[in-house]
């Protein structure tokens, strides 16, 4: 069996052979929000069960493509699905992108996800900029032996979401006239939805949001130095005293619909990022 060194190695150079320019960017949608990948320009389409070592995701609405092109000239690596902890992959394969990302010299990892609303102020359809997370998952991509290559053993987590990221956000959502939250988001393993108490004790807790993914691949990213930008759109809020189920259809529905907004925000800080850091 190979190391992950040596898998990661075939990984990257497979991917290397077959993309234009070294990604500044990588970008990792999630549920339902695939498609806000696509206002790039795209110069190479792989499907995940092609690329070498790389997971597949089980669940329905991560397509498990990855895209290589740019975004207002800012050369950007996307991947179209990750994986949770809840199809069975360990903290390793969730984090596998992640570290592929590192191999091909990727800076800076924006993810977006579908959550749950705790805090009563948000709205069904609300985009909130991850400030900090909490992470409820019971796992950890760093367990085991620290791989010296990729960082160090003991990453310091107090500004895993970048402020000069959230603030650039931010701003470029303020000029188009998209309002956004900013909350702290936390991490189940899930499948299961969460129950009226749980709910009650995330809120106790300070938690505004909740889902199932996104913290593994923070973890990594720190212990990686790339800096990171996550962006939630709220598909249901949670009221404890009055619970409404929700169903997976009407959580995909939400997140698609904030599509148009997301790709304004991805535009506007891959631009920016192009005209400060690259150009």
């Amino acid at each position: 069996m190979k190391d992950i060194q040596q898998r990661l190695a075939e990984t990257s150079d497979f991917i290397k052979k077959r993309i234009k320019n070294v990604p500044y960017i990588g970008l990792l949608t999630g549920t339902g929000l695939a498609e806000s990948a696509e206002s790039m320009s795209i110069d190479t389409t792989i499907s995940y069960q092609d690329i070498p070592y790389l997971p597949s995701p089980t669940v329905q609405t991560h397509i498990g493509r990855m895209l290589a092109g740019s975004l207002n000239a800012c050369p950007v690596i996307a991947m179209q699905g990750r994986f949770h902890l809840y199809e069975g992959y360990s903290p390793l394969e969730v984090t596998y992108p992640i570290r592929v990302m590192q191999q091909l010299g990727v800076k800076i990892l924006i993810l977006t996800n579908a959550s749950g609303g705790l805090n009563p102020g948000f709205t069904a359809g609300d985009i909130m900029l991850i400030t900090d997370h909490l992470n409820l998952t019971g796992a950890n991509p760093l367990i085991g032996p620290n791989e010296d290559r990729w960082g160090i053993r003991f990453p310091d987590m107090s500004q895993a979401y970048n402020q000069k990221l959230i603030t650039m956000a931010e701003r470029i959502a303020g000029a188009a006239g998209i309002q956004l939250q900013k909350g702290i988001y936390a991490g189940l393993t899930g499948p299961s939805l969460e129950t009226p108490a749980e709910v009650k004790f995330l809120q106790t807790i300070g938690a505004d949001a909740v889902g199932f993914s996104t913290v593994q691949e923070v973890i990594a990213a720190v212990h990686s130095r790339i800096r990171v930008l996550a962006l939630s759109t709220i598909t249901n809020v949670h009221h404890p005293e009055r619970p409404v189920p929700a169903t997976v259809e009407d959580i995909v529905d939400v997140a698609q619909g904030a599509i148009p907004r997301l790709e304004t925000i991805l535009k506007g800080v891959a631009k920016k990022i192009y005209d400060t850091e690259i150009r």
